[in-house]
C-alpha cells in the first residue's frame, strides 16, 4: 500500500535559501560535497541527531526519502534545528509532493523518474528538482524543458560507469547524480567522469549503526564519504 504523506508545518523562513534561479540553487547544492546520502527515517527521533552525523563528517546536503510517515517531519525538523544542513526529499513520485516538501522546509526535490504531471509542478513550485532518467530518450526529453542537471538511476544496473560516458558524447550538456546500487568503490569511478556532479548512496548510513544510534560511526563513514574526489 502507498505511504501516507501527512503534511508537515512549515520550517522557519530563514531556514530556506531563497533563490529565484531554481537551476542555480541545484548547480550549488550538487557542487557542496561528493556524495548525497540516500536517507530512510523509521523513527523521528533519529533525524536530528543523523543530520548532524552527517553534517560533521562533511556531507551537508541530505536527501531524505519520502517512504516512511515521518519524512517531511523529518525535513522539517532537519531544516529548523540542525544549522548547515540542507534538507531535501527523494522519492518524489506525484505531484502535491513539492507543496508539502516546500512547506516542511525542504531545499530541494529528487524523483526516480518523471511524468508530465511531475514537470508542471515542479515549474510551478519553483523548488530546485532533480529529475530521475535511465535513457538517452528521457534525457532528451528533460534536455527539451531546459533541464541540466539528473539523478542516473538506477545507476548500476543502468550501466554505470559505461553509460554515462556513452552520454557524453551526445548530451555534453547534462550532467548528472548517478544513484542506486552504489557503494564507495564504484563511487570513485563515477565520480572521476566530467558529468557527474555528484554521487547519491547510503553505504555510511548502516541501519544497525542507526538503529543503535552509533552517530559516531555514521560521522566517520561520512567523513570518508566526504573524502572522495576524482581521480
Amino acid at each position: 500500500m502507498p505511504t501516507t504523506r501527512p503534511a508537515a508545518p512549515a520550517a522557519p523562513a530563514a531556514a530556506r535559501e531563497l533563490d529565484a534561479d531554481p537551476a542555480g540553487r541545484l548547480d550549488a547544492l550538487l557542487g557542496r560535497a561528493p556524495v548525497l546520502p540516500v536517507i530512510v527515517i523509521d523513527a523521528i527521533e533519529q533525524a536530528v541527531p543523523l543530520a548532524r552525523a552527517l553534517l560533521a563528517g562533511g556531507l551537508p546536503v541530505l536527501e531524505i526519502t519520502l517512504r516512511t510517515p515521518v519524512a517531511l517531519e523529518a525535513i522539517r525538523r532537519i531544516a529548523g534545528e540542525v544549522p548547515g544542513a540542507l534538507p531535501g526529499a527523494g522519492t518524489v513520485l506525484v505531484a502535491a509532493d513539492f507543496d508539502a516538501v516546500a512547506t516542511a522546509g525542504g531545499h530541494f526535490a529528487v524523483s526516480p523518474g518523471t511524468t508530465p504531471a511531475l514537470w508542471a509542478a515542479a515549474a510551478a513550485s519553483g523548488l530546485p528538482w532533480l529529475p530521475g532518467v535511465a535513457t538517452a530518450s528521457e534525457l532528451m526529453q528533460g534536455l527539451e524543458r531546459g533541464q541540466r542537471h539528473f539523478k542516473f538511476f538506477p545507476a548500476v544496473a543502468s550501466g554505470g560507469v559505461a553509460a554515462l560516458r556513452a552520454f557524453a558524447g551526445p548530451f555534453p550538456q547534462a550532467r548528472f547524480c548517478p544513484t542506486g546500487g552504489i557503494d564507495a568503490t564504484s563511487a570513485t569511478a563515477l565520480l572521476a567522469l566530467p558529468n557527474v556532479a555528484c554521487v547519491g548512496g547510503s553505504w555510511m548510513l548502516p541501519k544497525d549503526a542507526i538503529a543503535a544510534g552509533d552517530w559516531a560511526r555514521i560521522e566517520r563513514l561520512a567523513r570518508e564519504a566526504a573524502a572522495l574526489g576524482r581521480a
